[in-house]
């Protein structure tokens, strides 16, 4: 059969099947996750591992009344390994006929000092900061770098620096070929324009963007703490269908992104921004749904979420953390071996939940202290976003918060109708 095979779930199921799948060695690491037209995911899946996938225990995994089936996709779209690799190699080649023409010989300790890392958006490729550094590139001249965005396959170029202390995290970025400073990146179908000199762009939150957007949140009002250029903003309003969306954010530079991002995908209309801290947030009692997507911690801004909540209803907090597990001790090589690849993770959950737990007692009383009424806070759900260092992990926390009345109240209406 024609394509590759690849495992059909919602997009609220995709990274725990994905990572289920690459813990069984059955992912195709060549291809990436793609939405597809039905609003549902693919996961890529190694053909050879086919006949040992077990649908009836993948299906288990996830509701009943959710898609789990094996489908081909005729022109899947390589991952960005994959992707990287085929770029490294026609780098190679584009730079070793340069060397060539200026009478110089290509060596094999050449190629750890090219691009070995870099961000594609749009026709900008940005390079590490740490790369041609070797002198022979001195000796190319001006020629180097329409040779490297050629192999590339980029029209313009740029590197990263290191980050400004300006309080905005501000990127040190030098452009080194093109003069236009502003790109636009493509996510999950949303759109986003900004100055790469200026900001930058957090691409390894796709799959917290791909969750949100999983989310039915018609009729709701959500406040984003933290906007940025629109990487949550944008998701609840392009696709989880958010009524009316305040986004805060504090930096110039972003909110003038953040402003062309929502004229760009038709949603302007539909979002009111809030420039400056959002600690002097002048409202209160609106929300139905808050993120705070700033890590390691938002803990500074837990108070204005929760005098953002609405007072008689309540709602969700989505909070985003840098959680620290201890480092894992055994007392022999075997025994680490053989539980490598389930203690840690095991242990990992336990002190996300843990501390879940206690962000959910500290959100109680601030409610309480706020509203002078007793709240209930509980956990829906602990997503893990990725992983920034050995033993840290960003995760986010669906906390769902309800006035005491507000559940007595829904008891009320039960006992009416018997």
């Amino acid at each position: 059969m024609n394509g590759v095979p690849s495992l059909r779930v919602l997009p609220s199921h995709a990274q725990q099947l994905r990572k289920y799948l690459q813990a069984c060695g059955g992912l195709d690491l060549r291809y990436t996750v793609q939405k597809l037209s039905d609003g549902t995911v693919a996961i890529p899946v190694l053909p050879s591992c086919l006949p040992q996938l077990d649908l009836h225990s993948l299906q288990h995994r996830v509701t009943s009344e959710s898609p789990c089936e094996i489908i081909r996709i005729p022109v899947p779209k390589l991952s960005k390994r994959e992707r990287g690799r085929s770029s490294s190699e026609t780098l190679v080649k584009s730079l070793q006929e340069l060397l060539n023409s200026h009478g110089e010989g290509w060596t094999e300790d050449l190629r750890g000092d090219l691009a070995c890392g870099f961000q594609r958006h749009g026709d900008l490729v940005l390079l590490e900061d740490n790369c041609f550094s070797k002198p022979v590139w001195n000796k190319i001249g001006p020629e180097l770098w329409p040779a490297v965005a050629h192999g590339l396959g980029a029209e313009r170029l740029a590197q990263m620096g290191r980050i400004s202390r300006d309080g905005f995290r501000t990127p040190v970025v030098t452009m080194l070929l093109g003069e236009d400073h502003w790109v636009t990146h493509v996510d999950n179908r949303i759109r986003y324009q900004f100055d790469v000199t200026k900001c930058m762009f957090s691409s390894g939150n796709i799959t917290e963007k791909i969750r949100i957007a999983s989310f039915d949140c018609h009729g709701e009002i959500v406040v984003d703490l933290y906007a940025g250029i629109g990487y949550f903003t944008l998701p609840y309003l392009v696709h989880a269908g958010a009524s009316h969306v305040h986004a805060c954010e504090w930096n110039p530079d972003a909110v003038e992104a953040l402003e062309r991002n929502l004229q760009l995908n038709g949603m302007s209309h539909l979002c009111t921004i809030h420039h400056g801290d959002n600690r002097q947030l002048p409202l209160c009692d609106l929300a139905d749904r808050v993120n705070l997507g700033l890590i390691p911690s938002s803990q500074d801004s837990w108070p204005v979420a929760c005098r953002l909540l609405k007072r008689k209803t309540g709602g969700v907090l989505h909070i985003h953390h840098n959680v620290t597990s201890p480092p894992h001790k055994t007392g022999c090589e075997s025994s680490f071996i053989a539980t490598v690849e389930r203690a840690p993770k095991t242990r990992d959950k336990k002190v996300w939940q843990a501390w879940a737990d206690d962000t959910a007692i500290q959100i109680s009383t601030l409610l309480q202290d706020i509203t002078v009424e007793p709240w209930r806070t509980s956990v829906q759900h602990i997503q893990h976003v990725k992983s920034y260092a050995p033993h840290v992990h960003h995760i986010v926390l669906d906390l769902e918060c309800r006035p005491l009345q507000f559940k007595q109240t829904a008891l009320d209406v039960d006992s009416m109708f018997g």
